[in-house]
């Protein structure tokens, strides 16, 4: 159980990365007192906690559903967290961990409620995030301690990101942007690793003579 609880933090942790968000949450909160910053901390966090609960109850009989097959799943979120990976890694922004220029331009002109948009969607919860919470549960099937496991290490990775974001001015001070873009990149291997470890696993699921060579 230990070794479970240790692979969905090293997920979750990379994915999500508490520290990686701090600086975007100070962007977007510039000129917010301390309350309306710890209420929009509190309030993007617990968006996302429910968003990746929802997919962690209905993400495997979903893929069920739609005939999608274990393999064909871990192959894909291992494509997509390798995209991911790249991102972190090359400091490239685009919208599968940040918002593109039209979500921006989007953002602007709307004025929405940035705890939302982008903060809980795409920053915390985002494709990455979600596709690893299905993948996780899906290869937990059967054994409920262990989904259980996952879900609370989930939602304790989400409780250190909350912490982040109240504590974000501290840290800035202290790691600087240059810190928190190495630590990103660092992260960034890390999650490429573990992409590139599910795409191997899904090709010898869905290919089972591979497991022979």
């Amino acid at each position: 159980m230990l070794e479970t609880a240790l692979t969905a933090f090293a997920n979750f942790f990379v994915v999500i990365d508490p520290i990686g968000v701090v600086p975007f949450f100070l962007s977007l909160t510039v000129g917010f007192d301390k309350d309306a910053r710890r209420r929009t901390a509190v309030k993007s966090v617990s968006i996302a906690a429910i968003i990746l609960l929802m997919f962690t109850v209905l993400g495997q009989p979903l893929l069920h559903y739609l005939g999608v097959t274990l393999g064909a799943f871990r192959i894909a979120s291992g494509a997509l967290l390798f995209l991911l990976a790249i991102d972190m890694v090359v400091v490239k922004e685009s919208g599968i961990r940040a918002t593109t220029a039209k979500e921006e331009e989007e953002a602007t002109h709307r004025r929405p409620d940035v705890a939302v948009f982008p903060l809980a969607i795409p920053l915390i919860a985002g494709p990455g995030a979600i596709a690893s919470t299905i993948l996780l549960q899906t290869q937990n099937n059967g054994d409920l301690l262990a989904q259980a496991v996952t879900a609370g290490v989930m939602v304790g990775v989400l409780a250190i990101t909350g912490i982040g974001f109240l504590a974000a001015g501290p840290i800035m001070t202290v790691l600087g942007v240059t810190g928190i873009n190495v630590m990103t990149r660092v992260l960034g291997i890390v999650l490429a690793a573990l992409a590139v470890n599910n795409i191997v696993e899904g090709l010898r699921t869905s290919f089972p003579v591979l497991g022979t060579i």
